[in-house]
């Protein structure tokens, strides 16, 4: 038989999530017997998966130490960041503040990209304009988290995102354009063109033609794309 903090150490780092999810729960579940939490939480709270990661979670609030759950309101998963909620919930603490907080940090730059989406998933719409001053956070994760934040809001405005095109990072583009595709068809046909011209990065050209299928258009390419250029 393993012991508790085996099974931990199972669920943090084997790659299968079967095992990942069965030994977290018997870590667990053993701990409740002998009551020694730390040796067991700490590989569940560090894991890189994100099913023991949230069962670390969730066992702050019997553990007694909520407190920690508030620095996994900006993990990068979803599932964790949703039972660092319940866990800070319970204790009597509003998430929303603490997101509202950190998100109001726009100049920031240890400012962690899951707050903004963590403030998209329990934030309301008045929250997008918190959102919007991280468009251009130096981060391209804060960025590309804050334009998930705003489609999640269904606040997106076209002409706000067309800029997000351009930028540098592809995680950025890949998101505005996932918020531009219901759009797409309102995108100037001039201005799709121009960016599968050649000279711009493959990420941006992906980005246009792929808005330009959404749209609708027939997908005339410029001349030095044509040429290959």
């Amino acid at each position: 038989m393993l012991s508790p903090v085996r099974f931990a150490r199972t669920a943090a780092w084997d790659d299968d999530v079967i095992v990942q999810e069965l030994c977290a729960e018997a870590a667990l579940a053993a701990v409740r017997e002998d009551g020694d939490v730390d040796d067991v939480l700490e590989p569940l709270l560090a894991a890189r998966s994100p099913r023991a990661r949230s069962a670390g979670v969730t066992a702050l609030r019997r553990a007694g130490r909520p407190g920690r759950a508030l620095g996994f309101l900006a993990d990068r998963s979803a599932v964790v960041r949703a039972c660092a909620r319940y866990v800070v919930r319970q204790h009597g603490t509003d998430p929303l503040i603490w997101y509202r907080q950190v998100c109001a940090r726009a100049a920031d730059p240890a400012l962690p990209p899951g707050a903004a989406i963590g403030l998209a998933e329990c934030g309301e719409r008045a929250d997008a304009e918190t959102l919007r001053s991280l468009l251009s956070h130096s981060a391209p994760a804060v960025r590309a988290r804050a334009v998930a934040g705003l489609r999640t809001l269904d606040v997106t405005v076209v002409e706000e995102l067309r800029l997000l095109i351009d930028d540098p990072a592809p995680g950025v583009v890949r998101e505005a354009t996932l918020a531009l595709l219901p759009s797409a068809a309102l995108l100037p046909e001039a201005w799709l063109t121009e960016r599968l011209s050649a000279r711009r990065p493959r990420h941006v050209r992906v980005a246009a033609l792929r808005l330009a299928k959404a749209g609708g258009r027939v997908v005339r390419l410029p001349v030095d794309a044509e040429r290959g250029c």
